[in-house]
């Protein structure tokens, strides 16, 4: 076990780069379940409770939890596994801190795969501050939770698991993460990435729409786009198998 994540896999130096996921702002590391157990079988691979999520008690200061936080707890996961170089999984949020990690550890990251991400996201400071209020205003992050996952068309398993996850956090903590979430800006930063890039877009993604993975894969010299029919927004949770399947692909190309 290791203090901030969930692990599967062999810990025996292999040769390849062990994969380490990272969550969205409404999830935790449990909604990477669907991918630790299938790759865990020959590969190292890790998922990260980014702090202040609500599964990791106490919770810490709300003013220490910021996208450049979030990129020190992947590197201390990463340090913990004595990983040099891993292979970054991020879905929405997780995205964010792939590019503030790209930013301030590139030689970590051998690869990523972005999952509903954005390098920026329009008017998001806007955006944030209306998420913020209306959480403030119902003052119960499970009664939220059924407000935001009720939006995403989602089926009965995946809208008990969205509102459980929701649930474990505290108000004051998601409006720190939800502003980490929404305002960063990486797009100068894009024409820097040089490792190779799997930019996966959910089909009815409500959230992320397919113009911010068009962004990304377009200013990344080797990235490679695909929609995911009939997924969301955390379309490794909606489509796991066929997701699997187009991470499977893509780590035997990058490896």
């Amino acid at each position: 076990m290791i203090a901030g994540a969930r692990l599967r896999g062999p810990r025996n130096g292999a040769a390849k780069p062990p994969l380490l996921f990272v969550h969205g702002v409404g999830s935790t590391a449990a909604i990477w379940d669907y991918q630790l157990e299938p790759f865990g079988v020959d590969r190292l691979c890790a998922a990260v409770e980014l702090r202040g999520n609500g599964t990791l008690k106490p919770d810490p200061d709300p003013a220490t939890i910021n996208r450049q936080a979030y990129a020190q707890d992947v590197v201390t996961v990463a340090d913990a596994l004595e990983a040099e170089r891993f292979v970054l999984v991020g879905c929405s949020l997780g995205g964010a801190v792939a590019f503030e990690l790209w930013r301030r550890a590139r030689e970590r990251i051998a690869a990523m795969v972005l999952v509903g991400a954005f390098a920026r996201y329009p008017d998001g400071e806007r955006y944030a501050e209306q998420i913020c209020a209306q959480a403030r205003e119902i003052g119960d992050m499970r009664a939220f939770g059924e407000l935001r996952a009720s939006k995403l068309g989602l089926p009965a398993a995946r809208l008990r698991e969205t509102v459980e996850q929701y649930g474990c956090k505290s108000v004051e903590c998601f409006i720190a993460s939800t502003r980490a979430t929404w305002t960063g800006d990486y797009v100068d930063l894009l024409t820097n990435i040089d490792v190779p890039v799997l930019v996966v877009h959910g089909e009815h993604d409500v959230v992320a729409p397919a113009e911010r993975s068009v962004e990304i894969s377009s200013g990344i010299a080797r990235a490679q786009l695909v929609e995911l029919r009939g997924a969301g927004h955390v379309a490794n949770a909606d489509a796991p198998v066929a997701f699997n399947a187009l991470v499977y692909g893509f780590l035997e190309r990058a490896d």
